[in-house]
C-alpha cells in the first residue's frame, strides 16, 4: 500500500486540495464583492456631477459614503492578497507552515482561517508585542522572528 504524499506541514494531498478549493471559492466571492463596491462608488461619484442644485450636506454625506465604500473595498483587497499568498504556499508545498516559527499550523486554525500565515501561538505573541516579523523565512524551521 503506497503512502499518500504529504506537504511540509504534514497535510495530506486531499486536505490541501480541499483547502485550495475553499480558498479559490472565497477569492471569487471577495473579488465579486470588491468589484461591486468599487463600481457602486464610481457610479455615485459620476451621479454627483449632474447640474442639479444639491444641498452641501448631501454632498458631504455622499463623499463620506464613497470614501467608506472604497476603504471597505481596500480591506477586502488586502484579504484577497492574503488568499493569493496562501494559494502560492500551496503551490510551493509550504501551506500550513507557520511563517513565524516554521512549525505546522493546527488544522482547526486552517479550517477557521484558511489563509492564515501564523499558528495561534505565534499570532498571539505578535499581538502581545512579544515577537515581530523582520523577514520571511525561506524554509520552514528557519525562524525570522525577533523577540520584542
Amino acid at each position: 500500500m503506497a503512502k499518500r504524499k504529504r506537504n511540509r506541514a504534514g497535510l495530506k494531498a486531499a486536505e490541501v486540495r480541499a483547502f485550495q478549493t475553499l480558498l479559490l471559492h472565497k477569492r471569487e466571492e471577495i473579488l465579486g464583492t470588491v468589484l461591486s463596491m468599487e463600481g457602486e462608488a464610481l457610479r455615485r461619484e459620476q451621479t454627483n456631477l449632474s447640474t442639479c442644485p444639491i444641498h452641501m450636506g448631501d454632498v458631504g454625506s455622499d463623499a463620506f459614503e464613497i470614501e467608506n465604500t472604497l476603504n471597505l473595498a481596500g480591506s477586502e483587497r488586502k484579504l484577497l492578497k492574503e488568499i493569493d499568498e496562501a494559494l502560492d504556499r500551496i503551490e510551493a508545498g509550504t501551506y500550513g507552515v507557520c511563517l513565524g516559527t516554521g512549525e505546522p499550523i493546527g488544522k482547526a486554525r486552517l479550517q477557521a482561517i484558511p489563509w492564515t500565515k501564523y499558528s495561534v501561538e505565534f499570532a498571539g505573541r505578535l499581538e502581545q508585542g512579544l515577537a515581530s516579523v523582520d523577514q520571511l523565512a525561506d524554509e520552514p524551521g528557519d525562524s525570522h522572528v525577533t523577540a520584542a
